[in-house]
This record gives C-alpha cells, sequence and structure tokens, in this order.
C-alpha cells in the first residue's frame, strides 16, 4: 500500500509519496487551487485505488483539498503536527521543508494505525461555525461594555447599571433616556458604544436561536442530559464532529480531555490530571457537571458520594466530569444512529383518497 504525505500550505500542497516500509518513492508540489488540486489528483491516481492520503491536521489551510480527495474517492486520514516530531528526527535528511515535513506526515501515519479519519462537512461544522461566531460577538460585546461603563461613571457616578445588564433590552432603554441629558463628546460616544451593544445582542440572540434550532434537530438526547443547555450542547456538537469516529467512549475521554494519564511505574498505579484534549468540550462538560450539581440531579447524588468515599471537592468533580462524558458519548452515538435511520428511510406514499 502507498502512504501520499500531505504538508499543506495558503499558496501550495506539497505531496510526498512512500511505500509500505516508509522509503521515499516521488514527489509532487501543486498551486492550492481548484487546478491544482486536480494534478494531485491525477497524480495520486498512479499508484491505484489502495492509497492512503495523510494529511497534516490544519483544516483550515486543507479543508477544500480534503473535500476534493473524499470525493474522488480516497481515504483521507488526519496526522496531528506532534506526531510529525519523531519521524522528522529519524529522518537521514536535516533540516525542516516542505518535502520532508510532507514525509513526515506519510511515515506517521504509517506508525499510527488509529489516526481520525477526514469526511466530508456536514450539519455539525454547521453549529461550529454558528457557535464560533457567536462566541467572539460576545468577546466583542464584552470590550465595548467595559468601555461604556468607564463613560458612563464619568458622566454620572450615581447612574444604576444592573450586573450584567447590559445584554437586556430594557436597560439599553433606561440609559439611552438617561444619556438624552447630557451633551458633548463623552456622551457622544457613550451613545455610540450603546448602539453597538444594542446591535451586538440582537445579532447575538438571533444565532442563539438559530443554534437551538439545530442542536434540537441533530441532537435531542444531548438537550435531555441534565444541566445540558443550548450553547453547551453547540460547542460539544461542533467539536467533536461525529462521535462514531471514536472507537469507544474512552477514546473521546482521551479526545476531549477528561480520562486521566498514566504516570506509573512497578506496583503502584498512579494518574495524574489531563491539561491537553479539546478545551472547548471539556469546558462544556464542567458547565453540566456544576450544573447537575447546583440543581440537585444524579450528579449531585455520585459528587455526594464521591465525597463521602474521601474525594477532595476538585477530584470529585473531575470524576463527574469524566461520567459526563460517558454519557455525552452514549447520547451523541444514539442521535447519529437516528439521524442514519432518518435518511434511509424511504418516504411513505401518501394514501390514496377513496
Amino acid at each position: 500500500m502507498t502512504v501520499i504525505g500531505v504538508d499543506g500550505h495558503k499558496r501550495t500542497h506539497t505531496l510526498v509519496a512512500v511505500d509500505e516500509l516508509g522509503r521515499f518513492q516521488d514527489e509532487l508540489t501543486v498551486p492550492a487551487t481548484a487546478a491544482g488540486h486536480g494534478r494531485a489528483l491525477l497524480w495520486i491516481g498512479r499508484y491505484g485505488p489502495q492509497v492512503l492520503v495523510a494529511v497534516e491536521d490544519c483544516r483550515h489551510l486543507t479543508r477544500r483539498f480534503e473535500a476534493d480527495l473524499l470525493t474522488a474517492g480516497h481515504q483521507v486520514v488526519r496526522v496531528h503536527t506532534r506526531l510529525m516530531a519523531g519521524a522528522r528526527r529519524s529522518a537521514r535528511e536535516r533540516g525542516k521543508s516542505d518535502p520532508i515535513d510532507a514525509e513526515a506526515v506519510a511515515r506517521a501515519a504509517l506508525r499510527e494505525p488509529d489516526l481520525p479519519r477526514a469526511a466530508l462537512d456536514g450539519p455539525a461544522r454547521e453549529v461550529k461555525l454558528l457557535a464560533d461566531y457567536r462566541s467572539q460577538l460576545v468577546q466583542q460585546r464584552t470590550k465595548v461594555t467595559n468601555r461604556l461603563l468607564w463613560f458612563l461613571h464619568e458622566l454620572d457616578p450615581e447612574l444604576g447599571v444592573p450586573a450584567r445588564g447590559l445584554k437586556r433590552i430594557w436597560v439599553f432603554d433606561a440609559l439611552e433616556l438617561a444619556l438624552s441629558e447630557h451633551t458633548g463628546t463623552v456622551a457622544d460616544i457613550a451613545i455610540d458604544l450603546l448602539n453597538d451593544c444594542r446591535r451586538l445582542t440582537a445579532r447575538i440572540n438571533e444565532l442563539h436561536r438559530k443554534l437551538g434550532v439545530l442542536v434540537r434537530e441533530l441532537a435531542p438526547g444531548l438537550l435531555d442530559i441534565p444541566g445540558c443547555g443550548v450553547l453547551s450542547a453547540a460547542a460539544i456538537l461542533g467539536e467533536t464532529a461525529g462521535a462514531s469516529r471514536f472507537r469507544s467512549k474512552d477514546a473521546f475521554a482521551s479526545f476531549n480531555g477528561t480520562a486521566p494519564i498514566p504516570v506509573w511505574s512497578s506496583n503502584k498505579v498512579r494518574v495524574r490530571l489531563n491539561r491537553g484534549g479539546n478545551r472547548r468540550i471539556n469546558h462544556a462538560l464542567h458547565m453540566i457537571a456544576i450544573t447537575q450539581i447546583g440543581r440537585g440531579h444524579a450528579g449531585a447524588d455520585y459528587y455526594a458520594k464521591q465525597l463521602a468515599a474521601g474525594k477532595t471537592p476538585k477530584e470529585a468533580r473531575r470524576l463527574l466530569r469524566r461520567r459526563v462524558s460517558d454519557r455525552v458519548f452514549k447520547a451523541l452515538i444514539a442521535d447519529e444512529q437516528r439521524q442514519s435511520r432518518l435518511a434511509t428511510t424511504p418516504n411513505k406514499p401518501l394514501p390514496l383518497a377513496a
């Protein structure tokens, strides 16, 4: 079997072919355009159908190329950059270049049998794009809000703004009325900032409604988990990009950082906290666990049981977070199976009128 390693960049993609023993065969550099992708597909076709294409995991640069490869029927796997370091150090040729990196990608794919496989973008990416855009708008609103509060304090130190109030329409209306009594540059800037807050809040609320519709359609089982709201479900759904690509709940836990890392030798088994993994999913799982503890859901009983067993509150929360990860994985798999059944079930013909 031939493995094609791909080192992707904004302007060009470099491809290197190696055999099943990792021996160099050929290389090609093409422009990162539709015509360049066509040349690459013809070049890959020379090696027959038994070809594995390994792409360095930088999807913002290679997403279009991956889609063209998948449409052409090729198997595509993603290689994390940290896996390339060992292959590059063990190579005979020293240094760093696009062909060296592409060859390191191919050799890493030969060494690692369980690499994540690429797939065509589906509804989960739409959820991720909307969730990321909403998060960016929230950060932008926070900056505007902080500047506005300083100007409001300068104009009137006694002007009361409720905590977290600069997200509500009635607060915007009240502040606009209060600012109408002031004149000058500071007041003008404050009014502009207030209008920016109003516009951003309206857009954020609209994106939240869109996410709610998408998440309820794609993952209703995820929303049935106590403590899991629309934003947490959207983060999990968008970042997971298909739970079926994980071989087990343990692999999913390793991906999201809730699986501990073994650090032991001899007969004493010890583990330490995993600070890696996908931090957005990890944060969503943490918020679900905290909500379950605070509202007395099933997670609260498990948390109390761990405290009674001698665990510290932090350790008990970590154990609950892993428990939530397993339940989330089960719900994601069930939702994907439901979507698959709906996609394959033919539409029933309408009954004929009597």
